[in-house]
């Protein structure tokens, strides 16, 4: 399972449209939006070069008397496609083409209203316009009123911040949260909240899509290498990274032990005498104690700064045995180096 599939595989579900609009289109006009009216439409379009774009998500929503398209783009290319708008109303033809023929006219005969709305989750940060209009060249006159404007709503996940989607009981806030995390203390945090609020028997399909999607997509890329095990539930990923962490701990311990115990061999026979030998042993073992203490701080915390490094490979050998005691209970860097 691609990010792709795990994506479409996820926004088939209509708690997670419900929580896109709500939680990411902040305008007034979604508290009219009857949101028990979510309905799934096939989203098979052909253009005129027989490309079908299954992937794209189209849904539709009650709004008032009449209804609401929303027309979802999952973006996973690495770079940032300049002329997104272009694309974009090439595909709103080809829907409104499908609408027409589905005779999904408004009580007037009129066209529906269409959200497109662009997921974006490359590591550059979209930079190219959400405005069709902004990519033609400006004219004066008369001519301007034929420059077409067709806008869409960009969602770039990397944009939002831990502090501002924390605080939201929102499915696909906690979708952007995990892809945004970096150590598994972040992933623990999500999951104790997806687990609280998708306990309900109702909510199985979708628990069971984020567990699949975990499983296959987010793990794999946070721990390339590490053999993930086969997990039914949200619980079941709780608890195996928990032990996975536990693992690693240990291993970095067995390695900084030997990384350490090895150089201070090496120093103490280069030095020829047995006090040397003695002297570059524990000098050796303090590196590498640091090293495992760095690589700690690295797990709880997220990425460490230069400082930090620094901090700790000239640091005692009693600093480095009260900070190593800390690291358990620490809930930020002050805190650990007191």
């Amino acid at each position: 399972m691609d990010h792709d599939g795990g994506y479409k595989h996820l926004f088939s579900h209509r708690e997670m449209i419900a929580d896109l609009l709500v939680g990411f289109v902040r305008e007034d006009w979604v508290a009219q939006l009857d949101l028990a009216t979510l309905e799934r439409v096939s989203g098979s379009y052909v253009a005129d070069d027989l490309r079908e774009r299954e992937d794209d998500l189209v849904w539709r929503v009650r709004w008032g008397e009449e209804w609401l398209f929303v027309y979802l783009l999952i973006e996973f290319q690495s770079s940032v496609d300049r002329f997104m708008a272009v694309r974009i109303m090439a595909y709103l033809a080809l829907l409104y083409q499908d609408i027409i023929r589905q005779g999904w006219l408004s009580t007037g005969g009129q066209l529906p209203p269409v959200l497109p709305v662009v997921l974006y989750n490359g590591d550059p940060r979209w930079t190219a316009a959400t405005n069709i209009r902004d990519l033609i060249v400006p004219v004066p006159g008369g001519l301007a009123a034929y420059r077409p404007e067709v806008r869409y709503l960009l969602l770039d996940e990397g944009r939002y911040q831990e502090a501002e989607l924390a605080p939201l009981r929102n499915l696909v806030a906690a979708l952007f949260r995990l892809e945004n995390s970096r150590t598994p203390a972040d992933i623990s945090r999500v999951l104790e909240n997806l687990i609280a609020w998708l306990a309900a028997p109702a909510q199985a399909s979708i628990r069971r899509s984020f567990t699949v999607w975990m499983r296959r997509v987010l793990l794999p890329g946070r721990m390339p290498g590490a053999i993930i095990p086969e997990v039914g539930d949200l619980q079941e990923v709780k608890s195996m990274l928990a032990e996975r962490v536990k693992e690693w701990t240990r291993e970095w311990q067995r390695q900084g032990m030997e990384e350490g115990m090895a150089q201070g061999m090496a120093q103490g026979m280069a030095q020829g005498m047995a006090q040397g030998m003695a002297k570059g042993m524990a000098k050796g073992m303090a590196k590498g104690q640091a090293v495992i203490l760095f690589r700690q701080v690295e797990l709880k915390f997220g990425p460490a700064s230069a400082e930090v490094r620094q901090r700790l490979e000239t640091a005692s050998q009693e600093e480095l045995e009260r900070w190593s005691g800390r690291i358990l209970t620490a809930t930020s860097l002050e805190e650990l180096f007191g």
